[in-house]
């Protein structure tokens, strides 16, 4: 946001011992990517665990419908960044919660239960 990016954005993201990144989800427009500068998280994907090191880089390609979240089960900080697109429409699917995020009419987000209850 700081240089006015319209098309992609870039997150310098920290994760303390014992948090995740998000509840694990994926996105149905947006690809992400991941770059891990330090420390050793968890990636999550769907149901398979993958331990990361710095220097790896995963990407998650959109609609594929596998979860993914980071989870740092070490006793350090974890530091990666995160690239995403912002191709208008896009929303995260929470595959194991009962979570849905959509655009309301004034176009901030909207979170409900996944059958359009309101919590």
């Amino acid at each position: 946001d700081h240089f006015g990016l319209t098309n992609f954005g870039v997150n310098l993201t920290e994760l303390a011992p014992g948090s995740a990144s998000a509840l694990s989800h994926f996105h149905t427009k947006q690809d992400e990517f991941i770059y891990i500068l330090d420390g050793t998280p968890t990636l999550m994907l769907g149901d398979k665990e993958y331990l990361l090191n710095p220097g790896d880089f995963c990407g998650f390609k959109a609609g594929t419908e596998v979860g993914h979240q980071l989870v740092n089960k070490s006793q350090k900080p974890v530091r990666y960044l995160e690239i995403g697109d912002r191709l208008p429409g896009d929303f995260p699917v929470y595959p194991n919660d009962d979570l849905k995020f959509t655009y309301g009419e004034t176009g901030a987000w909207v979170m409900t239960h996944k059958n359009g209850k309101p919590y």
